[in-house]
């Protein structure tokens, strides 16, 4: 059986990256992947190539079933600064990356596992795939996001009730009140995750950019604030170079082909991130 990697990614030649949760069967998150995802989001944040991530998890049981219990004892004197604030760091990189991130949910995704999935943009799961916060079963709750996130997603009613009672919920269920957005037959989650990453780095890889952040920061914001982003932003995307291809190609009739990074001369930063 070959050692798991905890960690594992790779840059397909779409400018799409595979990122695996590499620690089966279930894939458990341990300090050795916090510190490992948040190197690898890093490294994904300054590659230029990278137009898209999709995360997963090693084999077929479990995108990721949450923490490595067997690793409490090791931190319960100072959990907070040795276990949560790094997983909150972790997760927040992820969520932060500037560029679209799916998550392909191919088996159970559970408690920090959930956490992770919240932190991605769009959640592909495979439909007989299962999902919840059981934290409270063990007398704590979600501390890297499930919290916040979750509500974002399904509303404070349906948050409580999943946070208060630690059920699992299966692919239908939660594809119906919104938490993930598709359902993939059985064993197609990465392939569903994939072709939907295909499409989206076929995009302009600036305004998918912006999108992402600006989607993520409107809701810590005022009006006025998100108005004062939107217009900074679409002078990026305005004086940029995709706009002068889309409007050839709508004009010519033929589909557009952006090549450009989200960094490209042209669409400097003008306006607060």
């Amino acid at each position: 059986m070959a050692e798991c990697s905890f960690i594992d990614y790779h840059v397909q030649g779409s400018g799409v990256v595979v990122l695996t949760l590499d620690n089966p069967p279930l894939n458990l998150t341990t300090l050795v992947t916090l510190d490992k995802l948040l190197a690898a989001c890093r490294d994904i944040a300054a590659d230029q190539r990278i137009r898209a991530v999709v995360v997963t998890g090693s084999g077929s049981k479990a995108f990721c079933a949450g923490s490595d219990i067997g690793e409490f004892t090791d931190v319960r004197d100072d959990v907070v600064s040795r276990k949560l604030a790094r997983e909150n760091a972790a997760f927040t990189a992820l969520e932060q990356l500037p560029i679209p991130v799916i998550a392909g949910l191919n088996g159970i995704a559970l408690g920090g596992g959930a956490e992770i999935a919240l932190a991605c943009d769009i959640r592909i799961m495979d439909e007989t795939a299962r999902i919840g916060f059981p934290e409270v079963n063990l007398g704590i709750f979600p501390g890297s996001g499930g919290i916040f996130r979750l509500p974002r997603l399904v509303g404070p009613a349906k948050a409580y009730e999943l946070l208060y009672t630690g059920e699992q919920i299966d692919a239908h269920e939660a594809h119906r009140i919104g938490l993930v957005n598709r359902l993939a037959p059985a064993g197609r989650a990465l392939s569903s995750a994939l072709a939907f990453a295909e499409t989206l780095a076929a995009r302009p890889a600036l305004a998918l950019s912006l999108i992402r952040a600006g989607v993520r920061d409107s809701l810590n914001q005022t009006t006025q604030e998100a108005v004062n982003r939107t217009l900074a932003d679409s002078h990026r995307v305005f004086t940029g170079p995709d706009i002068e291809e889309g409007i050839s190609a709508f004009f010519a009739k033929r589909v557009p082909i952006f090549t450009a990074g989200r960094n490209s001369p042209g669409g400097e930063k003008t306006g607060k991130d």
